[in-house]
């Protein structure tokens, strides 16, 4: 089934594997298929090990949203320039495997899209004609996800401006934007600044920016706990 003009918009040219009647050769089956085992050994991993992608999956879970690793996620060869996207017509994680290589990678990867995942599911995000709505979940998960993580930022060698964090999570969000629409710069920075102040001091499902994994252990047990004292208290009526 063909895409619609929205979808077309949203650069599936990125996504190869997302467009109906592509085919590829066996020399591109043959990588491929090395790529895929490999990007799924390590979602796997992510999934399991991650404390950024477990509190994700627990809050969306709780949000009447629970993901199924092999229905709501899937290792595909994609565009050069993109890592990963969150599929908003299947509710589909996609994971560019090859792209992705490094363990630490997939994880960010993972954490970054299902911060898009969680807000399909508690908002009613109009991800095809709403820049406003695209632009506040992409601010989201450059802020939550740990990809202006000091760490990270010093390994693209960029650190030492005041209020290093902001700028880089409405830089990235600012790229992201400009990846999968087919805008101007300076109107996409002009929604971008729109919406940054709210959405960046949106920190929903963590409470916090969780700056570290040790960070992210720490909201996942905090979660964990607020939740089970919630479910622990007498329920006024119950749904049939």
């Amino acid at each position: 089934m063909g895409h619609t003009k929205e979808e077309e918009d949203y650069e599936y040219d990125l996504f190869p594997e997302r467009n109906a009647g592509k085919k590829k050769n066996n020399n591109i089956l043959d990588g491929s298929l090395y790529f895929n085992r490999k990007c799924q050994v390590m979602l796997h991993f992510a999934v399991e090990t991650s404390p950024y992608a477990k509190l994700l999956l627990s809050a969306m879970k709780n949000s009447g949203c629970q993901v199924y690793q092999d229905r709501h996620f899937a290792c595909e060869d994609c565009d050069g320039t993109v890592n990963g996207g969150f599929d908003a017509a299947t509710s589909q994680i996609v994971l560019c495997q090859n792209n992705i290589h490094q363990q630490s990678h997939m994880n960010r990867v993972v954490t970054h899209e299902l911060i898009h995942a969680f807000d399909h599911c508690r908002a009613h995000v109009d991800w095809f004609n709403n820049f406003r709505h695209l632009a506040c979940s992409e601010i989201r998960a450059a802020n939550l996800s740990g990809d202006c993580s000091f760490s990270n930022e010093v390994a693209r060698f960029h650190f030492g401006m005041k209020r290093h964090h902001q700028e880089c999570v409405r830089g990235r969000a600012l790229r992201s934007i400009l990846a999968v629409r087919k805008i101007s710069r300076h109107e996409a920075e002009k929604i971008v600044d729109q919406v940054f102040d709210t959405c960046f001091n949106d920190h929903a499902p963590f409470g916090r920016i969780p700056h570290s994994k040790g960070d992210a252990k720490f909201a996942h047990r905090d979660y964990e706990n607020r939740n089970r004292v919630f479910s622990a208290r007498p329920s006024p009526c119950k749904l049939h």
